[in-house]
C-alpha cells in the first residue's frame, strides 16, 4: 500500500510525535508498504508563535497538492492540525477522499497556558478539524473516554512503542555524569506545557537532572541553577543519559501519552507521575511506578520500586504491533 503522512511534526524536531510517527514509518515500510511523509521541510516557514524552534510551513497549498498527486497514496493521514495538516484536510475533503487523523497534542490546554486562549474555543477548533476524519487515532483508552465526552466522533485506540533495545539498563557502562544521588531525571521539551517547574519546586535530596531543550531552558536555567540542564539529546546519547536517572519524574498534566514514560521504564528507571491521563494508562500496577497527586510523595516512593519490574513491563510495547495497529485504522481510497 502507498500512504501518505502529512505531518507539521517532523525532523529536525525532537519530540514524541516525530518519534512515533518515523517509528511507524520504518516499521511499515519493513513490512513492505510505502510511506511518503509531506513535512516542513519542503516548504518555505516561519517559526512558530511563542515557540520559535518549531517551523511551519508558509504558504503551502500548492505543494501539498503536487505531492499527494505525485506520492499517488492509497491511503492519507493527517497527524497534525497546523499548515500543512490544514491543506491536506482541505484537499481530501475537495475531492472526495478519505482520510484519517490523530490526537497527539492538547492543542487547547497548549493555546491557554501560552496566549489565554479560552479553553472552549481551541476544543471547537479542534472538534471542527477532527470531525471529517475516518478515524481519530488516540493513544489511550482514558483519552478516547475524554474526546468522546467532548463530542469528538470516529476515535480509535493507537497505542505506542518502544525501543527496548536502544533503551535499556546499562549496568556495566561507566555513567556518563557523577551527579549525588538519587538523581530525580526528567526528559522532554522545557516548555510551559510540560509543568517542569513542578518537579524542579520539590524538596528531594540528591539532584534533578533535565534533559530537553525549549523556550523555557534558559529561563528555568536562571530559576533553578541548582538543577543540572544539559540540553537535548538523541539516539544513543539520549539513552544513557536515561540510566542516570533513580525515578523519573513526570510532571505534564496535558500529555496524551508520553513516550518518555516507557523509555525510562525500558531503561530500568521507575517512573513518578500525577494520576492523570497518559499517566494513567502507562503507568499501571507491575509497571514499576507511582502515581500521586503529591508529586514529591510519588518521586520519593518511586525510590523503592523494582527497577527491573519497570524494564519487564516496558518489554511488553513494541512498534511493530503499533504499526500494525495504525495500519488496520488508515481508510484506502475505494
Amino acid at each position: 500500500m502507498r500512504i501518505a503522512m502529512v505531518t507539521d511534526a517532523w525532523f529536525p524536531q525532537i519530540n514524541g510525535v516525530v518519534s512515533t510517527l518515523s517509528r511507524v514509518r520504518e516499521e511499515l515500510q519493513a513490512l513492505g508498504h510505502e510511506v511518503t511523509v509531506i513535512a516542513p521541510s519542503g516548504f518555505r516557514t516561519v517559526p512558530c508563535p511563542t515557540y520559535p524552534e518549531i517551523r511551519l510551513a508558509l504558504t503551502p497549498g500548492s505543494g501539498v497538492r503536487r505531492l499527494l498527486e505525485q506520492a499517488q497514496p492509497h491511503a492519507i493521514h493527517v497527524p497534525t492540525e497546523g499548515p500543512l495538516g490544514m491543506e491536506a484536510r482541505r484537499y481530501c475533503l475537495k475531492h472526495n477522499l478519505p482520510f484519517t487523523t490523530s490526537y497527539h497534542t492538547r492543542f487547547p490546554e497548549y493555546l491557554s497556558a501560552r496566549v489565554s486562549v479560552p479553553l472552549g474555543w481551541g476544543y471547537r477548533f479542534m472538534r471542527w478539524f477532527h470531525r471529517p476524519s475516518a478515524g481519530v487515532m488516540v493513544a489511550t483508552p482514558s483519552l478516547k473516554r475524554e474526546l468522546d465526552e467532548r463530542g469528538f466522533g470516529e476515535l480509535k485506540q493507537w497505542s505506542r512503542g518502544v525501543d527496548i533495545a536502544l533503551f535499556r539498563p546499562r549496568p556495566e557502562e561507566t555513567p556518563i555524569l557523577d551527579l549525588p544521588r538519587p538523581v530525580f531525571l526528567y526528559v522532554g521539551r522545557v516548555a510551559v506545557e510540560k509543568n517542569i517547574e513542578a518537579f524542579l519546586k520539590l524538596y528531594l535530596p540528591g539532584s534533578k537532572l533535565v534533559v530537553g531543550g525549549g523556550p523555557h531552558l534558559e529561563g528555568l536555567k536562571k530559576s533553578y541553577p541548582e538543577a543540572h540542564f544539559v540540553g537535548p539529546k538523541q539516539g544513543e546519547d539520549l539513552a544513557r543519559h536515561y540510566v542516570l536517572g533513580d525515578v523519573f519524574v513526570f510532571p505534564s498534566r496535558t500529555d496524551t501519552y508520553g513516550l518518555v514514560l516507557l523509555e525510562a521504564m525500558a531503561s530500568g528507571v521507575p517512573v513518578a507521575a500525577y494520576p492523570v491521563t497518559g499517566p494513567l494508562d502507562v503507568v499501571v500496577p507491575a509497571s514499576g511506578g507511582v502515581l500521586d497527586k503529591d508529586l514529591g510523595k510519588a518521586a520519593t516512593a518511586a525510590l523503592d520500586s523494582d527497577r527491573g519490574q519497570a524494564r519487564a513491563y516496558a518489554e511488553g510495547f513494541s512498534w511493530q504491533a503499533c504499526a500494525e495497529q495504525f495500519l488496520g485504522h488508515l481508510v484506502p481510497f475505494a
